[in-house]
């Protein structure tokens, strides 16, 4: 099927706007899954039957594998992405206030890179809208099988000194629907927000975030949700420490390294520069090496005691397996499914299965970080 995609269905994406394809993809995806028949040809399809479990957060997974923030913003195919064999499912980002985003046309696909640029800004239906829904599914459908994960943004109106107040709140709304929460600060899409990467206001964020996850645990079962920091790839290593430091003081519980980035590739055609001179964060394979010297290096700052999540440029299982002994315990894609289709899944999971065998290991847990302990 992942051939069949790339022989027809891609091309046709060509002569689509980016925008247009993505959402009539989540509608196509949210159809197919909502009929008991026509869910469990997609399992069929494209659902692995490979075992890699693991165990992060505390959490069960059926493997490493998920969905990136990004795709899913408006929590419109829960059921679609089980179905199509992901392990989690990371909706949003939700800000506090409903937001439109920015001016379109917003995102644009480079073919010929395997890249996606976007300057969405967190274009969404705002958090008490996004409560409703998920408050609905869980009535109709019950708590999906797989783990829930909500990446929480800014709203653009809300000044940083308050940002604090926004994240919090947003958190506060959903928390009883979400088994982990994302902070983002990373996006390159709402103005001045990666200047909530500094250690204060990063510390003010996640603090307040704190309070609600320890408030809202104490009405049920005094267990509090895995908290995470999404990082960007463009900084110097200076300032990944300083983040990683006050991540781990406050009580995050991961890091998901990374966001998009702005820088871009060298040696365009005319074709690709005028795309690649579009504003906006850049994902897909160009980003690929960037992330994973991200997750090498905060595997290194922390000796391998925090979980990462790794995302960026996953395009196959030779992508993620890299990402994994460089120090991933879990993965997500975004671009991947947009270029290689709903098969990536399936052929990642048997992709790892395959490494494992290949380097006389058992379990995914005994990889991560392999290319540390192995000197490279």
């Amino acid at each position: 099927m992942g051939l069949m995609y790339r022989l027809f269905a891609r091309p046709m994406l060509r002569f689509q706007d980016s925008e247009k394809a993505h959402s009539r993809t989540i509608f196509m995806l949210k159809v197919m899954s909502s009929n008991f028949l026509t869910r469990k040809l997609l399992s069929l399809l494209y659902l692995s039957r490979k075992k890699l479990p693991v165990n992060v957060f505390g959490l069960d997974f059926k493997h490493p594998f998920g969905l990136a923030a990004g795709m899913d913003k408006r929590a419109e195919a829960l059921l679609g992405w089980e179905s199509i064999g992901l392990s989690f499912t990371e909706i949003g980002g939700v800000t506090m206030f409903e937001q439109e985003g920015n001016s379109k046309p917003r995102m644009f696909r480079s073919d010929s890179k395997k890249a996606l640029i976007n300057r969405m800004g967190f274009n969404n239906p705002g958090s008490e809208r996004i409560r409703e829904k998920l408050s609905k599914h869980y009535l109709k459908r019950g708590k999906p099988k797989i783990p829930l994960w909500i990446n929480l943004g800014k709203s653009k109106l809300t000044e940083n000194k308050d940002a604090h107040v926004d994240y919090s709140t947003t958190m506060k709304r959903l928390w009883k629907f979400g088994d982990v929460f994302v902070i983002n600060v990373s996006s390159p899409n709402t103005p001045n927000l990666r200047d909530l990467q500094n250690q204060d206001d990063l510390k003010r964020i996640i603090d307040s975030c704190m309070d609600v996850n320890k408030s809202e645990a104490k009405n049920v079962d005094n267990v509090m949700k895995p908290v995470l920091i999404k990082i960007a790839p463009d900084m110097v290593k200076e300032q990944l420490e300083s983040i990683v430091k006050t991540a781990l003081d406050s009580g995050c519980s991961g890091i998901i390294a990374t966001n998009t980035t702005i820088s871009r590739p060298t040696n365009l055609t005319s074709k690709e520069a005028s795309i690649f001179s579009e504003t906006g964060g850049m994902s897909g394979k160009p980003l690929q090496e960037l992330s994973t010297d991200f997750i090498s290096m905060v595997y290194g700052m922390t000796e391998g005691k925090i979980p990462i999540v790794g995302v960026g440029g996953i395009m196959n299982a030779e992508d993620a397996w890299e990402k994994i002994i460089s120090g991933a315990s879990l993965l997500q894609a975004y671009s991947g499914f947009v270029f290689e289709g709903p098969s990536l899944s399936k052929s990642i999971v048997n992709g790892l299965s395959k490494k494992l065998k290949e380097n006389g290991l058992s379990t995914i847990q005994e990889a991560v970080g392999l290319k540390h302990r192995n000197g490279g």
